[in-house]
């Protein structure tokens, strides 16, 4: 497949007005407009560095673990001299949760924050605690259509409080030594959902104790319910899921005839997506890029010696349906409405979100919110990346991207009637008719509540 070029030029930057706190009444003290003052003063003096640079707090979580931190902070301050940038570790297991607390505690001067997912997100804007940065976009020019529409998901209310920085999306992973083995062709980057299944059900073996699976499906729903979402008439937000019924019946025929592994014996089992594809007989499986450096990491140091030889093709898609069409989670950057130094914040959101920012994700073997081919060719170089005719670096350009799970206060509630839902049906406890009604009832109640 020719390789396609995605553009890149994200052009963000600038001010806004930043808000500076409540202006006294005419009827306050000298004495409080005294106080408030030194408070000011003392603010301003708790954000300068020792050496007299401004001082950015940034919250993330597990700073030992994550590889592009600190290059991101390096090329940033080379270019902005009179900066510091000052990390503060939230730990990875209730982040949202302790920045949540931070945010609205009295005591919080984050510059820029790390928001992690979805639900958090919709957390921090209820709260009233998240800066809108419209206004900075607007005055920057921002073209958001290089987000692949991830930026439409996110919005409420007509405001945008974050801009995604990373992104990782769901891809094929496919192991070569099945193909080769049985002498058919590699997945390519443009299948429809009946050839993706028709190519499956070529490479399945049911010999006992040689048993080969040509397709893997992990027990989460999404693994199942999104594709339904890829023709973009449909969220699973819905409330409405007969759109569903197709890719259940397709998922549930492929188990029927062993062309994939039972899903309740795989609940039961415990089995990890990590576990099944290292085994060797799984010959493709759905799962987000977050398995590349995984993936690679685990072959380097000898742990996974069954499929070293891999490669990934973009997600099959629905007839009429853009080839790159996929699900993606993001993880995005924010200001904190009490930031002391908002200007400042967005620059540095501007730059970790930007060009540059992609470029330096890529060069860590992370995937940024923005791809083009000079981005994935950045990826692709990475020490362990399949080395083949260019399939698996083009399939890390995506043409439109869906959230697993888009905006809504009532996330939780839905998340917890489709996790339901999909168990039942995948495990046979409940057909796919009767799941879908069960959906569709209970999260059309939820969402009119």
């Amino acid at each position: 497949m020719k390789k396609r070029t995605l553009s890149l030029a994200l052009a963000c930057a600038m001010v806004v007005t930043s808000l500076a706190g409540c202006a006294g009444s005419a009827k306050e003290s000298t004495a409080g407009s005294s106080e408030g003052a030194k408070e000011e003063t003392k603010q301003a003096e708790t954000t300068q560095s020792a050496d007299g640079k401004t001082v950015l707090k940034w919250s993330v979580w597990d700073i030992n673990l994550t590889t592009y931190y600190q290059p991101l902070i390096d090329a940033f301050e080379k270019e902005h001299p009179d900066v510091k940038i000052e990390m503060v570790d939230l730990g990875s297991t209730d982040y949202q949760t302790v920045l949540a607390t931070e945010l609205t505690g009295s005591g919080s001067d984050f510059d820029v924050v790390m928001v992690k997912d979805v639900p958090g997100y919709m957390t921090l804007v209820n709260k009233g605690v998240l800066e809108p940065l419209d206004s900075y976009i607007e005055a920057s020019n921002v073209d958001l259509t290089q987000y692949k529409g991830l930026t439409d998901q996110i919005t409420i209310n007509d405001k945008l409080y974050e801009l995604p920085f990373r992104n990782d999306f769901w891809v094929l992973f496919y192991n070569k030594d099945i193909f080769d083995k049985a002498g058919v062709a590699y997945p390519t980057n443009d299948m429809t959902f009946e050839q993706y299944d028709a190519l499956a059900r070529s490479l399945a073996v049911e010999t006992p104790g040689q048993e080969v699976y040509g397709a893997h499906y992990h027990t989460w729903r999404s693994a199942v319910q999104l594709f339904g979402v890829l023709d973009g008439k449909h969220t699973i937000l819905d409330g409405k899921y007969e759109f569903l019924k197709p890719y259940y019946e397709m998922v549930l025929k492929q188990q029927e005839d062993g062309i994939c592994q039972d899903y309740a014996t795989l609940k039961t089992s415990g089995l990890h997506y990590s576990g099944a594809f290292a085994q060797g007989n799984v010959a493709m499986m759905n799962m987000g890029t977050w398995f590349i450096s995984t993936l690679m990491e685990k072959i380097r140091t000898g742990e996974y010696t069954d499929v070293s030889n891999w490669g990934i093709a973009k997600y099959p898609h629905a007839e009429g349906v853009e080839p790159g069409s996929t699900l993606a989670t993001i993880t995005s950057l924010a200001i904190p409405s009490n930031a002391p130094h908002k200007d400042l914040a967005w620059e540095f959101i501007k730059f970790a979100s930007g060009k540059e920012g992609a470029e330096i994700l890529a060069s860590t073997g992370t995937i940024p919110a923005v791809m083009n081919s000079t981005v994935a060719d950045l990826v692709s170089s990475a020490d362990g990346f399949p080395k083949d005719d260019s399939t698996s670096t083009e399939a890390l350009n995506t043409s439109k991207l869906y959230l697993e799970m888009p905006v809504n206060e009532k996330n939780s509630e839905i998340e917890t009637v489709l996790n339901e839902a999909h168990d039942a049906i995948m495990t046979g406890s409940m057909s796919v008719d009767d799941g879908i009604a069960e959906m569709n009832e209970k999260v059309s109640a939820i969402l009119g509540q």
